[in-house]
């Protein structure tokens, strides 16, 4: 989950006394599924013996997953590398390795919209989130490919840090649970299409499990502000990356199943649109900020 904390020494209005706070996050209960995917060529062959099954478990089985797992957590070690520590970083040393603080952006630091989503605030944080990044990326990437899934990570993750900044500048968020509700969203509309060669029991089996995953989490997060608790949560950017996931998921849902090149080009279409839509959103939150009042 995006962990938040004060903003730099001598701003105000921050949500949390706790430089590196995280949230609590636990991955969804699924067991991967290996479905006899037919006509779509993302998807995986019938699956092999159970031998044979645990060593196509790799790099190649998910790449973007991996890749995605693998950035994070470079950026950590290069951060505890740079003296930054590994159980609580200041909010200073956050915000220098590139958090999401509207103070900033709103100058003209945008490309913390993304560096943001690659940062955490501490070792727990991050091993919390990679956790939950790992399953539900094995279970999505065989469904939107590994350029989908890399796109629906950045997208619904640069929207929850946006709608994290139009409603309160004045924090400090960090992590990947943005992007991670993002690939929850999209998830639960893509496991509802009858169209995939999965038997029905199955996928509605993961279907829930996604949306328990979803549910149990918001509900945390609100819990840690509604009872003030130690441990605080970017509830916007939360919210912000699930309904952008569901929204990218509803014109995609059409074409799971379908060929490559027809699922793919819808899926070019729904993140080019989704893309200028968050531009567009992105000046509306700037200007806003900058009218006078």
């Amino acid at each position: 989950m995006d962990a938040t904390t004060p903003g730099p020494a001598g701003t105000t209005h921050s949500r949390s006394d706790r430089p590196g706070s995280y949230p609590e996050v636990f991955p969804p209960g699924a067991a991967i599924p290996e479905p006899q995917y037919e006509q779509n060529s993302y998807y995986r062959p019938p699956p092999p013996p159970p031998q044979a099954r645990r060593q196509r478990r790799g790099w190649a089985s998910a790449p973007a997953t991996y890749v995605l797992v693998g950035i994070n957590c470079a950026v950590f070690v290069l951060m505890v590398l740079s003296h930054v520590s590994p159980l609580s970083p200041t909010t200073d040393q956050l915000v220098f390795w590139g958090a999401d603080y509207g103070g900033f952006v709103l100058q003209g630091d945008w490309w913390r919209l993304v560096t943001a989503m690659f940062v955490h605030a501490g070792i727990i944080h991050l091993g919390l989130n990679m956790w939950c990044l790992w399953n539900l990326g094995l279970l999505g990437e065989p469904l939107l490919g590994p350029v989908g899934l890399v796109a629906a990570y950045l997208l619904t993750g640069l929207a929850g840090d946006l709608l994290s900044i139009a409603v309160n500048p004045q924090i400090v968020g960090v992590g990947a649970s943005g992007a991670i509700f993002g690939i929850a969203g999209v998830l639960i509309l893509l496991l509802k299409s009858p169209l995939l060669p999965v038997p029905p029991a199955e996928l509605k089996r993961l279907r829930q499990s996604v949306i328990y995953f979803a549910a149990i989490n918001l509900v945390l997060g609100l819990g840690t502000s509604v009872f003030n608790s130690p441990v605080k949560t970017d509830n916007m950017a939360h919210l912000g990356g699930f309904i952008s996931g569901l929204l990218i998921g509803m014109p995609l849902l059409p074409r799971i199943g379908a060929a490559r090149d027809r699922f793919a080009r819808r899926q070019w279409i729904t993140f080019s649109a989704a893309t200028l839509v968050l531009l567009l959103l992105a000046f509306g939150v700037n200007a806003y900020y900058h009218s006078p009042r």
